[in-house]
């Protein structure tokens, strides 16, 4: 069901401070997932719009990197504090586009606000490091300087966060920035955009460039853009390292994720229920690091299963702007026909479905996009709901006989993004921290996302490129490195030295 072109928002890009629409071209429509109709259609720019981002992001950044660290940083104090006064405007939009209970959304916009709090200490954080006499009348220091140009290429799942895991230290550490939001719910991207201009980021260091893939493969190839952060799925991950790799790009590219949850005999049970509930249906499933695979140790099989099934069933489903609902809609038809295409092939593999959301229908939503929530048992490695990643409300449960199949279970599969343990025993705890070969562990912490002053990023599959998103590893990607010797005339030994300088 949809509205008349005339109702519909026109979602542009952001480029030299300002809305672009330009010609006439290629659109795509937004939906509201939760009604199934289309509320606007998105500019979906080309290798010119890109070039003209980039042109602007390029005459910005020599002023921009000029302006001392301290100026910069109260640029990013302004821009958090106008994120709060919108929090819910920005949350809102999230919802309209996306899906996710509002509650949800204002979490998440709370979370990448986190990353703009880091940003503002952005002075301390590119202090080099001074050595004094390193030889006879030489000082050694280093500095950190910007790249130039960096770009950001964000998913549906998270709009507002994403994003600000890249642009807010990009952008302190001197750079300029362009961004590709997902054309799926890129409404966002815009408000941020504005906030920004508010908080007195001068025009063009920031830009947004509405688009697929045409503009994806646009940024790749353009030899002005120096860097290029992701996240998405694995596939389109290892492609955006391989391609920005071999054009000379420095490439952070986030990829898919499944996630699995181990369940200890010791366990406190109550709380290992509700962390699966949260954690595999909070946001419909729609999160790279939603918990999608519920490792049943031993004896606490039956029971777990026992308990989990009837929460399932429980789940209040509906439109994420009614303050009733647990889990929303998925962000679009094709994605619902996606994740209900798992759940069928998984029945055919001959796992169990113990708990079947095909054939959910919200009352009042009857076209919106939902899926109840789904609860396979006797899941096995091979069968596809066990190996891909789903990206929808279905949880999976695996068991195994003891710990260290449980160890073995999860070292042995392609992703290594999340993994969580619930138990009572510290050894086990222990033990499990440090065999396990996955990017990021909760114990007793379902969803284990670092807060902005660590980092976030996977192992194995679920991360392509040397350092993970924000924190100090977002620093170091944003910055060169740069080592410094010094003397000065009245230390210098007259007669020319042929030899590499040595303590002296």
């Amino acid at each position: 069901m949809g509205r008349s072109e005339a109702n519909l928002s026109d979602i542009t890009h952001w480029i030299g401070g300002g809305r672009v629409g330009g010609a006439a071209g290629r659109t795509s429509e937004v939906f509201n997932p939760a009604t199934g109709e289309v509320t606007g259609l998105v500019r979906l720019g080309d290798a010119s719009t890109v070039d003209a981002a980039v042109q602007a992001a390029k005459t910005a950044f020599p002023a921009w990197a000029e302006t001392p660290a301290l100026r910069r940083a109260r640029v990013m104090f302004r821009f958090k504090e106008l994120l709060e006064k919108n929090h819910d405007a920005l949350a809102r939009l999230i919802t309209r586009e996306h899906g996710k209970v509002f509650d949800d959304a204002k979490g998440e916009v709370v979370r990448g606000l986190e990353v703009v709090e880091f940003a503002t200490g952005i002075p301390h954080l590119l202090k080099g490091e001074y050595s004094e006499q390193i030889s006879t009348g030489i000082d050694q220091f280093s500095l950190r300087q910007p790249l130039g140009v960096c770009a950001g290429i964000t998913p549906f799942n998270f709009p507002c966060m994403v994003p600000m895991w890249m642009f807010p230290i990009a952008i302190a550490c001197g750079n300029s920035f362009v961004l590709k939001p997902s054309e799926r719910d890129p409404s966002p991207s815009l408000l941020i955009a504005e906030l920004l201009k508010q908080a007195g980021l001068p025009d063009g260091v920031f830009n947004v460039v509405q688009g697929d893939k045409a503009a994806v493969d646009a940024i790749l190839a353009h030899p002005d853009i120096a860097a290029v952060s992701f996240v998405g799925s694995t596939p389109i991950a290892e492609y955006i390292h391989n391609e920005g790799g071999r054009r000379g790009k420095r490439v952070q590219a986030l990829g898919g994720a499944k996630n699995h949850m181990v369940v200890m005999p010791d366990a406190d049970l109550d709380q290992a229920v509700d962390a699966l509930i949260g954690s595999a249906y909070g946001s419909a499933g729609e999160r790279c690091m939603a918990i999608s695979v519920a490792v049943a140790v031993g004896r606490i099989a039956d029971e777990l299963v026992e308990r989990l099934a009837p929460r399932v069933r429980q789940l209040k489903i509906g439109d994420g702007l009614d303050e009733a609902s647990e889990m929303g809609p998925l962000v679009t038809a094709a994605h619902w026909t996606k994740v209900k295409g798992y759940v069928d092939h998984g029945e055919l593999e001959g796992a169990r479905l113990l708990v079947d959301g095909r054939g959910l229908k919200v009352p009042g939503r009857e076209s919106g996009f939902f899926l109840g929530g789904c609860l396979f048992d006797h899941v096995q490695p091979g069968m596809r709901i066990y190996d891909e990643e789903i990206f929808g409300p279905v949880l999976s449960v695996v068991r195994v006989p003891d710990f260290a199949a449980a160890v073995d279970l999860v070292n042995r599969h392609e992703y290594g993004n999340g993994v969580a343990l619930f138990t009572a025993d510290g050894n086990t705890a222990r033990e499990f921290v440090r065999r396990i070969r996955v990017g990021m562990v909760g114990v007793n912490v379902p969803i284990p996302v670092p807060m902005a002053f660590y980092s976030f990023g996977g192992w194995k599959r679920s991360l392509f490129g040397d350092t993970h998103a924000y924190g100090a590893e977002g620093v170091r990607f944003y910055t060169r490195y740069k080592a410094v010797m010094q003397r000065w005339p009245g230390s210098i030994a007259k007669g020319a030295e042929f030899v590499m300088p040595t303590a002296k």
